[in-house]
Parts: structure tokens; C-alpha cells; sequence
């Protein structure tokens, strides 16, 4: 529990009809993302772990991820996720980032790990808060490497060839996409610090940015993740 947050994980394979409810309905509140039933149960078969945060029984939160090793590459993926709007949001996100940073150390003992996800605001880099070497980010020109990790991870996210991989945008195709949509009333510091430049997204279109950044081992040993 943190800050009055209760969070639990599982298999997606064992979410229920009623939870899958529960998640679309808050999805439905949200400005960025509206994943109905029928998307996240198609989602459920993409993505091994699904992690809840409550408060007081009601949901706050959710993310459908995976532990994998990319190209050899310890890697935390989070297919997509959905956080209130409210005066908690700030604490479920990062209760739920804490739980799976639990489980990484677990996966990947003394080992980096990278952690990739797909963004549509700025204000989902809190996600991000604790990690190194974030791509992208203001005033950074992606190095050929960085470029090909986010080549990397859009095909991963079975968006092969549609991203910009100068700009980090993948560009949608109308249809709904999976991503960390974050976008609370009260947006934190570091959509400030990364609007900067952020680039212009066509929300009709559905447009996504590819975000990843470095889960150090000393850190995730040390359980101080989100710092």
C-alpha cells in the first residue's frame, strides 16, 4: 500500500469479465484513451501482467505489461495503462510503477533494465520519474542507437514502419492504440519540464510517442523506484 493506494497484480489471463468493466469504464473518463471491453480483452492476449491500484475498493489505475528480453536486453513494457484524473493520480501511478519495478529486479537480477511505453501527453513522463537517460527528452538528439530502440519497440507495439524515428511519433491509423495515458487535473512538473518538446499529436488520428528510459540495477535493488 502506498499513500493509501492498494495495489495488486496478476496474470491478464485471469481478468474477469467485471474487471474488464471496471477498467473500461475508467478508460472511458480519460481525455487521451478510451479502451472499450472489446479492445482490452484483445489487449489481455498481448500483455502477460495486469497491475490494479485502488482507493478504498475503486479503482485508480491499471497497466498491462511484460518482463521480456529484447534482442538479449532486459526490457519492463507497458502495452498500455489508464490513471484517474483525481487528486490521487499521482499516487497510483506510482504505485503501480513501483510494483513493477518490484518484479523486474526479480526478473532481471543485477541487471539495467529498459522501460518502454507509448505516451499521447507529457504529463505521462511521471512514469518515467527515477530513470536514466530518457529518449526522448528536450534539447536531446537521438543517438543512431536510440533511434534503432525506438524502431525496436514500435515494432514491438505492432507498429512496424510507422514510426518517425527522428521524432519518436508513431503514427496512428484511426484505430485504438494501446499507451500510459496519465493527464491528471493537476498536471505534475514533468509535463512542464518535457512539453518543451513534446511534438504535436493528431488525437483523431491517434498518434503515439515512443518513450523508453533506464531502470539502473543499483536502483531497482535498492527498491527507491519512482525516486
Amino acid at each position: 500500500m502506498s499513500n493509501g493506494i492498494e495495489v495488486s497484480t496478476k496474470d491478464c489471463t485471469a481478468l474477469t469479465d467485471a474487471e474488464l468493466a471496471e477498467m473500461a469504464d475508467l478508460s472511458t473518463a480519460s481525455r487521451a484513451a478510451a479502451f472499450e471491453i472489446g479492445f482490452l480483452s484483445k489487449q489481455r492476449e498481448e500483455w502477460v501482467l495486469v497491475t490494479h491500484a485502488r482507493e478504498d475498493g475503486k479503482l485508480r489505475g491499471y497497466a498491462m505489461s511484460t518482463l521480456e528480453r529484447i534482442g538479449g536486453t532486459p526490457s519492463l513494457l507497458v502495452g498500455l495503462a489508464c490513471f484517474t484524473h483525481t487528486r490521487c493520480a499521482n499516487a497510483a501511478i506510482d504505485a503501480v510503477m513501483h510494483d513493477l519495478y518490484r518484479r523486474a529486479v526479480l526478473a532481471f537480477p543485477d541487471e539495467d533494465v529498459l522501460v518502454g511505453t507509448r505516451f499521447a501527453h507529457p504529463s505521462a513522463y511521471r512514469a518515467f520519474v527515477g530513470l536514466e537517460d530518457i529518449v526522448p527528452r528536450p534539447e536531446h538528439k537521438a543517438s543512431g542507437e536510440e533511434r534503432a530502440w525506438g524502431r525496436r519497440l514500435a515494432k514491438r507495439f505492432g507498429a512496424d514502419g510507422r514510426l518517425d524515428d527522428r521524432t519518436f511519433v508513431i503514427a496512428g491509423d484511426d484505430n485504438s492504440a494501446g499507451l500510459l495515458d496519465f493527464e491528471p487535473t493537476r498536471e505534475p512538473k514533468e509535463a512542464t519540464s518535457f512539453a518543451v518538446g513534446f511534438p504535436q499529436l493528431s488525437a483523431s488520428r491517434r498518434d503515439t510517442l515512443v518513450a523508453f528510459g533506464w531502470a539502473m540495477a543499483e536502483a531497482l535493488a535498492a527498491g527507491t523506484l519512482p525516486k
